[in-house]
C-alpha cells in the first residue's frame, strides 16, 4: 500500500516559535478548558485510569480513556500533547483521549519531563518508557498492544515522529513494541541550526544537534506517517510537514499529507474534540489513515 495525497497546498515560510502562546501552568486553568466541559466532549468513553505512575516523579504519569462498552483487543493510540517542551499537562487533553476512544482507540496521554528540567533526548525516553508500560499493561484496559500508533501535536508531534524513526529509544526502555503508524499534527521536523530560545534550550546541548532532526532520520524501515498543518498557522509552519513528506516518500514510506484552509496551530488540535470538530475533518482523517493499516480490523 502506498498513500501518497497532498491537500490544499498553500505559500509556506520556515519554522517559527512564538514564546508567549502558552500560559504558565501556575495554576488549574488553561486554555483547554473550554474543550474540556463535559457537554463539549464524546459521550460513551470512560477514563478508567488516572494519574497512573509509568515512571518515577510527578511527570510520570498517564491517563487512559476507552470506551464505555469497550470490545477488547482494541488498537491502542498513545497521544503526546505539545507546549514547546516546556509546557503542558495531560488533563489539558481530556478532549482528545475522549474523542480517539469514541472512535474505538484505548487511547494514553502521558506527562513528560519538560524543560528545564530534562533537554533532548529526556523527553523523548520518558515516551519510550511511556510505551513499554502499554506493552506491559494496556491488555488490562482492553487494548492490544501489538496494535500501537502515536500521535501528537506540536512539541508532542516532534516526539511522536522520533520514537518512531529512532528505534534506539524504544530499545533502551526495554520494549519491543512495533509501531503501526504515526499522526503528526503540526510537528517541527526540520529545525536546525536552532534559532529561537524555545529550541535552544530543549536542543542546544545536544552532542549531534543534525540527528536531532526528524528528516535526517528517515529510512525505508520509518513507520507510516499522517502528516498535517493548518494553512493559517505561523508557529510552525507548513514547510515542515511538506519537507518530511516529501523525505518519506523518496524512500517509499506511506505517507498522507493535509493541509487545512483557515487553521492555525491550536485549532487543528482543538478540531479533534467535539466543540470545534466542524472546522476541519482532523479527527476523521487521523481515524481513516489508521484504519487503512489496519487498526479497526478485527
Amino acid at each position: 500500500m502506498k498513500l501518497s495525497r497532498r491537500h490544499v497546498l498553500g505559500s509556506m515560510g520556515a519554522f517559527a516559535l512564538s514564546g508567549g502562546l502558552f500560559p504558565t501552568q501556575a495554576s488549574a486553568v488553561s486554555l483547554m478548558d473550554p474543550f474540556n466541559l463535559s457537554t463539549a466532549m464524546d459521550a460513551g468513553v470512560v477514563k478508567i485510569g488516572d494519574g497512573i505512575a509509568y515512571a518515577g516523579g510527578p511527570r510520570g504519569k498517564l491517563d487512559v480513556y476507552v470506551q464505555q462498552n469497550p470490545r477488547g483487543n482494541a488498537p491502542v493510540i498513545m497521544f503526546i500533547y505539545g507546549g514547546g517542551w516546556k509546557l503542558g499537562e495531560r488533563w489539558e487533553y481530556e478532549f482528545v483521549g475522549r474523542a480517539l476512544a469514541a472512535r474505538g482507540f484505548v487511547t494514553v496521554i502521558p506527562d513528560y519531563r519538560l524543560v528545564p528540567d530534562v533537554a533532548y533526548p529526556g523527553f523523548l525516553y520518558d515516551g519510550a518508557v511511556a510505551a513499554k508500560w502499554i506493552e506491559d499493561n494496556i491488555t488490562t484496559f482492553g487494548g492490544n498492544p501489538d496494535k500501537l500508533f502515536l500521535a501528537g501535536h506540536s512539541a508532542g508531534a516532534y516526539n511522536a515522529v522520533m520514537l518512531g524513526l529512532d528505534p534506539a529509544f524504544f530499545r533502551e526502555a526495554g520494549t519491543n513494541l512495533k509501531i503501526r503508524g504515526i499522526a503528526g499534527l503540526a510537528g517541527p521536523y526540520d529545525f536546525y541550526p536552532f534559532e529561537y530560545n524555545e529550541v535552544r534550550d530543549a536542543f542546544g546541548n545536544a552532542p549531534n544537534p543534525e540527528g536531532t532532526q526528524p528528516v535526517r532520520l528517515v529510512s525505508d524501515q520509518s513507520p507510516p506517517m499522517f502528516l498535517a498543518s493548518g494553512l493559517n498557522d505561523p508557529i510552525v509552519r507548513p514547510v515542515n510537514t511538506t519537507t518530511l513528506a516529501g523525505k518519506l516518500r523518496e524512500y517509499s514510506v506511506p505517507v498522507d499529507e493535509r493541509y487545512y484552509e483557515g487553521i492555525g496551530h491550536m485549532e487543528i488540535v482543538t478540531s479533534l474534540g467535539a466543540m470545534l470538530r466542524w472546522r476541519a475533518p482532523v479527527l476523521d482523517d487521523v481515524v481513516n489513515f489508521f484504519s487503512s493499516l489496519g487498526a479497526l480490523d478485527a
